[in-house]
């Protein structure tokens, strides 16, 4: 469903985009992970045909977005980094007149507007001025506008910034929710947790280049190493279980003394069995023992070298 080809775009001597190759499927979720000015927002801008890029090709829906670019618009849905709805109008209107604006008879359009407002769970504050609904909501009414043409590709540019921890799950929700229906999701994000919990593949963008992509659990085994997590019953007896788990690991643990746990970074799932013998051999009574992947957050750290926080030229 969305197809580029060596994408490029430039802002006078800035390079926002250095040759962007992405592939997704119908009904599958993208997520575009980077730091503020990796290039997410230019390459949303070009697939939702608000940019020309100077170089390469993009498909969307098997449309050309330059050549195609009203095709294109006809299958796509978008959600920016900040609401696009009419704050003095009512959710009710905002929906009915997205509706009339694509062509929809005044009916239809009215049906439509009813219709999200029950799935996105805003009925009852329909005829209530947007002005007056929560950040929670606005978003949920930027979204439900983006869905009133029944897109076939919808694109969310870091739609939760701003979002309580409460309000983003249920953004969660509604993508698995469209996604599940056969839309299909390009989600742009800066958080880690979103794009491992919402998205089939990741792409990670970096001074407006893909410097990695794949499954997320993919992702974070390239960065080869996984965590080891012992916890000891008896903290007195800590030294001797970290003595231990350091021969068999190769590198001394980290420790807790309060809580009795040891940390050790491994590259070898089999450690893990190794520590359980030796432990057991020593009568050392453990409550917990766990091997853990690298979070996206070491991954990306390990790809670029810097967290996805730190601040950038914005493209």
């Amino acid at each position: 469903m969305i197809e580029t080809y060596g994408l490029v775009k430039r802002y006078g001597g800035v390079t926002a985009l250095a040759g962007v190759d992405l592939a997704i499927g119908a009904g599958k979720v993208l997520g575009v992970l980077g730091p503020n000015g990796a290039g997410k927002t230019t390459a949303v801008r070009i697939l939702a045909t608000l940019l020309r890029p100077d170089a390469g090709t993009a498909l969307v829906g098997g449309y050309d977005v330059v050549r195609d670019a009203y095709r294109v618009r006809q299958v796509i849905g978008v959600v920016g980094q900040y609401a696009s709805i009419d704050e003095e109008l009512t959710g009710h209107h905002n929906l009915s007149l997205v509706g009339r604006l694509l062509g929809l008879p005044r009916p239809v359009a009215r049906r439509r507007a009813d219709e999200l407002l029950d799935e996105f769970g805003l009925g009852d504050a329909g005829g209530r001025p947007v002005k007056t609904y929560s950040g929670g909501m606005r978003r949920r009414i930027d979204l439900a506008a983006s869905l009133v043409g029944q897109p076939r590709v919808l694109f969310l540019d870091e739609p939760t910034t701003g979002l309580d921890p409460v309000k983003r799950g249920e953004m969660w929700e509604t993508v698995r929710s469209m996604a599940a229906r056969g839309t299909t999701v390009l989600l742009t994000t800066q958080y880690l947790e979103e794009a491992d919990r919402l998205a089939d593949e990741i792409v990670v963008f970096d001074r407006g280049a893909v410097v990695a992509r794949g499954t997320p659990d993919a992702l974070k085994r390239r960065s080869g190493r996984q965590t080891l997590e012992v916890q000891v019953a008896d903290p007195a007896r800590l030294p001797e279980a970290a003595a231990l788990v350091a021969e068999v690991a190769g590198s001394e643990p980290t420790r807790d003394a309060t809580t009795g746990r040891l940390s050790v970074p491994v590259a070898d799932s089999r450690v893990m069995p190794a520590v359980v013998r030796r432990v057991d051999e020593a009568a050392i009574e453990v409550t917990e023992l766990s091997l853990r992947l690298p979070s996206l957050d070491d991954v990306f750290l390990a790809l670029t070298g810097h967290p996805t926080t730190e601040e950038r030229i914005a493209a």
